[in-house]
């Protein structure tokens, strides 16, 4: 093969090599868009041209807990301190739904002329270990952002929830000004019971081992709780859904409905509710936009 032959072959590896090469903090613009989801092996901030939310006004049952967290959320965008929160209990209670929702809401109220609306970063559970690096990159950012992490949870072995507690409080930088994490769990403690049992019966010191496990908890300022919700807010949730999107079904024959797919679930939720609304949606032929 000749050196001219070599040349175009030589210039699709380097093509090939320059894709797969992790993505540097100067493509990392913060200004791209309100969303991004952070790829860490690329070191990544990946725009989200639309984020999958429901408006703030349909979640329901969860009045206090909204009240809360939009109050953080609202002095955290306005330059003012605020807390992490660790959004914990039942599935599909509205945890994640609530975040999204306050953090439009948040942006949607700020007043015009005012700088960068407030940035949502979902980092994944699994790259957890990669938060170091991704605080770094915001850090000298001016924008400040929400980080957000769902379904966050720790299991027998698992020791990244030690980088996790020393980047929110306990290291040497600690976490940025512009930076506060949300996190949703269906554990309050983020670890299993039976992984804190067997740290108490198998330590020297079974205190302090079970303290080292449950004080990452600790490091969330806010610890907000997310309960089933009864009947009565479970239809007013399908109802207000139905209103929403124009769903044209008589009341009676709507609340029967969606009770039914209620048991059928054995469940009542938001989550729930939504599929449920999902399901009507289709088969009375309307689009949920």
């Amino acid at each position: 093969m000749t050196q001219a032959d070599l040349l175009p072959l030589l210039q699709r590896i380097a093509d090939a090599l320059e894709r797969l090469a992790p993505q540097g903090a100067a493509d990392n613009d913060l200004t791209a868009a309100d969303a991004f989801v952070w790829h860490a092996e690329r070191e990544r901030l990946e725009p989200v041209a639309s984020v999958n939310r429901v408006p703030l006004a349909l979640l329901r049952g969860i009045d206090r807990v909204r009240d809360i967290l939009y109050e953080n959320t609202e002095r955290f965008a306005r330059g003012l301190p605020a807390n992490n929160v660790l959004l914990w209990g039942a599935r599909g209670t509205g945890k994640s739904a609530l975040i999204k929702a306050i953090h439009a809401a948040v942006n949607e109220a700020q007043p015009s002329g005012a700088p960068g609306a407030l940035a949502l970063i979902e980092i994944h559970r699994e790259d957890i270990p990669s938060l170091p690096r991704l605080l770094a990159l915001v850090r000298g950012s001016v924008r400040r952002c929400l980080l957000f992490c769902d379904d966050l949870s720790f299991d027998h072995d698992d020791a990244s929830y030690k980088s996790l507690k020393a980047v929110l409080e306990g290291g040497i930088e600690g976490r940025p000004a512009n930076v506060v994490l949300y996190a949703t769990s269906n554990r309050r403690h983020l670890m299993p019971r039976d992984m804190i049992e067997n740290e108490r019966s198998t330590a020297i010191n079974p205190a302090e081992a079970v303290e080292e496990k449950v004080s990452l908890s600790d490091r969330f300022g806010l610890w907000l709780g997310f309960h089933n919700v009864d009947q009565e807010t479970y239809q007013a949730i399908v109802a207000g859904y139905a209103r929403h999107y124009g769903l044209d079904l008589p009341a009676d024959r709507l609340k029967a409905e969606a009770g039914e797919w209620s048991i059928t679930r054995g469940a009542r939720s938001g989550r729930v509710a939504w599929q449920f609304i999902q399901d009507l949606a289709g088969r009375l032929g309307k689009p949920l936009s």
